[in-house]
């Protein structure tokens, strides 16, 4: 998934705690914001009858909803390196070519390929109790037949620094509970980002304290015995030691468990890194009018992790990005630049489709006037984050996608924050390419996310359609301006 854990865990690998962020810009009235008012207003006006002939079409169009069915029922989960993830470019390019867009082929990329094996666990002392885990991704696998030895219980860095040297030669267990989502936070309202450092980074600093293996508590704030799989990394100055991840069920008996005496652990991973194989970014273009050289880039990640269907996580992005140039290319409306969709892929443990598609188009981001991804599920639309890396450029930018977010008031989808836009689209940032992401209803997400429960059934068929709306509006909008959206 997402953006919100990367940036904060590739940035801060080694250091014992991250930095404090500040708080996003958010504009609730999406009627005025700083100088661009009157420039705004003109681009809702001028676009008014196009977004709701494009709402009244997506309303009832089920077409993208069933591209995901489609994707949950024939190929499943699609991790990298995985026959799955081969399948599932075989239907991206199905799909689009379905949907009418040209230009359609992929672009190679080397993906990293771990591999899955035997998982198991168990309580040995004071008394024999089951624990189900699962491997987080990258991981080291145990010794054959597995590690036996004693549980250290921390809830954050300094508790790991102040048992350090109760963590030689144990288990440690980061039971990190993360905070229940708040819709109103000004910051990473989801909690994720911080609580998902230490399944990131937390098997090396276990292990330059010592430890033999780690177990993280599932990312998420509400449990119904669910494991959440998800990326790991090794420092390079620190042993590589195997990391799984427990349920918050297990994670709260372990710890009320080692308040009251020792507790000893065995645990068995024959998880391994493979050498890199061969995958691709699947591309397809609904092309402009008279500017095709100019684009608007929007697109979801063809990969998933290895339980569930990967259907919020992120087939619902992919069907939405796709399901908005299909809309559009049915109601036979041809904007100016091209629309270009693209589904990357490795996103889940490397971001390898999106460093790739970057490099691999570096001569065309200047021409590229926005980059739109999304990735945090098919749920209802708020509106959109927004982000440049000039800041005069990011008000400008903001005022105006806010402008074009007025016209989504049927969807109530009309707030823009001024934050990330996406893993996928982030190598494109330097270069100076306009970022935004679908900003959607979290509320829900986290229960779902790198489960097993994240399947089709979790999804609301009515909210993929809203989704597809929003940005239709949105993409047909920038692609037809006579300017671009960030332009002074």
């Amino acid at each position: 998934m997402n953006r919100f854990a990367w940036l904060a865990l590739f940035a801060a690998c080694s250091a014992p705690a991250a930095a404090p962020q500040a708080p996003a810009a958010w504009i609730s009235d999406t009627s005025t914001f700083g100088q661009n008012t009157s420039q705004s207003t003109a681009i809702a006006d001028r676009y008014r009858g196009v977004a709701q002939q494009i709402l009244a079409a997506a309303h009832g169009d089920r077409s993208a909803y069933q591209h995901l069915a489609d994707l949950t029922v024939t190929v499943g989960h699609r991790l990298a390196g995985s026959p799955e993830l081969d399948r599932a470019v075989l239907w991206g390019v199905a799909a689009m070519k379905a949907e009418g867009l040209t230009n359609v082929h992929t672009e190679k990329v080397m993906v990293p390929h771990w591999a899955r094996g035997v998982e198991e666990a168990a309580i040995v002392t004071p008394h024999e109790h089951p624990l189900r885990v699962l491997g987080l991704g990258g991981s080291v696998g145990t010794v054959k037949g597995g590690v036996t030895a004693p549980l250290v219980v921390v809830h954050d860095w300094k508790e790991l620094e102040a048992q350090k040297d109760r963590v030689q030669g144990a288990i440690v267990l980061y039971d990190v509970a993360m905070p229940a989502f708040d819709p109103h936070a000004t910051e990473d309202a989801t909690g994720y980002g911080r609580t998902v450092a230490y399944r990131f980074r937390g098997a090396s600093e276990a292990a330059k304290r010592g430890a033999v293996a780690v177990l993280m508590r599932s990312v998420t704030a509400r449990s119904l015995g669910t494991l959440h799989a998800g990326a790991m990394g090794y420092a390079a100055d620190a042993p590589k030691i195997p990391a799984a991840a427990v349920t918050v069920e297990d994670a709260e008996l372990l710890d009320r468990m080692v308040r009251r005496g020792p507790v000893t652990i065995h645990l068995r991973l024959d998880d391994q890194l493979l050498p890199d194989v061969e995958s691709a970014n699947v591309i397809g273009d609904l092309v402009g009018k008279d500017k095709p050289d100019e684009l608007v880039v929007i697109g979801g990640h063809l990969d998933s992790w290895d339980v569930g269907q990967g259907a919020h996580d992120d087939g619902a992005g992919m069907v939405t990005m796709l399901g908005a140039a299909a809309l559009i290319h049915k109601l036979g409306l041809q904007p100016h630049r091209t629309i270009r969709v693209v589904f990357w892929v490795n996103e889940e443990n490397g971001a390898r489709g999106a460093k790739a598609y970057a490099e691999a188009h570096k001569t065309e981001l200047a021409n590229t006037v926005l980059a739109v991804e999304h990735d945090t599920g098919g749920f209802a639309p708020q509106g959109f984050r927004a982000e440049h890396r000039d800041k005069a450029a990011a008000q400008r930018m903001v005022a105006r996608i806010a402008e074009i977010a007025s016209l989504l008031q049927p969807l109530h989808a009309t707030r823009v924050r001024e934050s990330e836009g996406g893993t996928d689209i982030a190598p494109m940032q330097a270069a100076g390419v306009p970022q935004v992401g679908l900003w959607v209803d979290m509320s829900t997400y986290f229960d779902y996310h790198h489960t097993d429960a994240d399947t089709l059934d979790k999804v609301d068929p009515q909210l993929i359609s809203d989704d597809v709306a929003a940005v239709a509006v949105l993409a047909y909008v920038v692609a037809d301006l006579p300017g671009r959206v960030d332009a002074p």
